[in-house]
């Protein structure tokens, strides 16, 4: 087991990706601690599937756009486990739509989740992690941040700014012990993207000829999350079928 009693904080937990790396991470021995923000009912049906696995894991619902909620997180993650070894940076929502057609309130509602999450989530265990002398943060961005998206300047740009963050705040702890990189997904198959009417024109872009599981994105969150890559920081690794290339 690559994570073995290691404590992690996955955010926006009970779907898509964010489900994929709660599983992984238990698979691989760690305690995890996800948030939600909605349904209470998904979120005790992973906690349930996490006992039969014989993993241990906790649950709490929280609004990562809030830097209270986020400061909520982290000491509930201590009150229950006593470290904070890993963050996942994943929760985030997209709210698409052509620039001239964009509300001020839908440009806002995506950096404050998308963004300011992060920031808030970071800020909230950086201070433990200091002390500790070791973690390791990953934030979850997207091709749409390399290589910007049409209909998409709010989401791709709040991905663009998850890599600031990145570098800036793996310069920043490196000399702590704290790693900090970023995984890009391409399109992979999750709710977010079970309806784009375009799919099938998108496969035909991507040299791989397929969207990605959320399962293969979990395995290089194991992988970064490890100490098979203790010496990679401020880094940004695509999972996208070769899509930006």
């Amino acid at each position: 087991m690559l994570l073995k009693d290691k404590v992690a904080i996955v955010t926006g937990g009970t779907r898509g990706i964010g489900r994929a790396i709660v599983f992984e991470l238990v698979q691989n021995g760690a305690k995890v601690l996800f948030t939600y923000l909605k349904s209470d009912e998904s979120a005790g049906i992973i906690l349930d599937e996490i006992k039969e696995l014989k993993g241990e894991a906790e649950a709490i619902k929280a609004d990562v756009r809030l830097y209270d909620e986020a400061k909520k997180v982290t000491e509930e993650t201590l009150n229950k486990f006593g470290k904070i070894d890993i963050l996942i940076n994943n929760a985030g929502i997209i709210k698409d739509k052509a620039l001239m057609m964009m509300e001020p309130s839908e440009w806002l509602d995506v950096i404050n989740t998308n963004l300011t999450g992060y920031f808030n989530m970071s800020k909230a265990c950086i201070v433990t992690m200091m002390k500790q002398k070791s973690g390791c943060i990953i934030n979850m961005s997207s091709i749409a941040g390399i290589v910007g998206m049409p209909r998409q300047v709010n989401y791709s740009s709040a991905k663009a700014g998850e890599l600031g963050l990145t570098k800036s705040l793996a310069k920043e702890v490196a000399s702590y012990g704290i790693r900090v990189n970023a995984i890009a997904p391409g399109f992979i198959e999750t709710d977010m993207t079970k309806d784009l009417k375009q799919k099938d024109d998108l496969v035909k872009i991507i040299p791989f000829g397929r969207f990605g599981k959320p399962e293969e994105v979990a395995k290089v969150v194991t992988f970064l999350a490890s100490e098979k890559s203790g010496y990679i920081t401020g880094q940004v690794l695509k999972v996208d079928g070769g899509l930006a290339i």
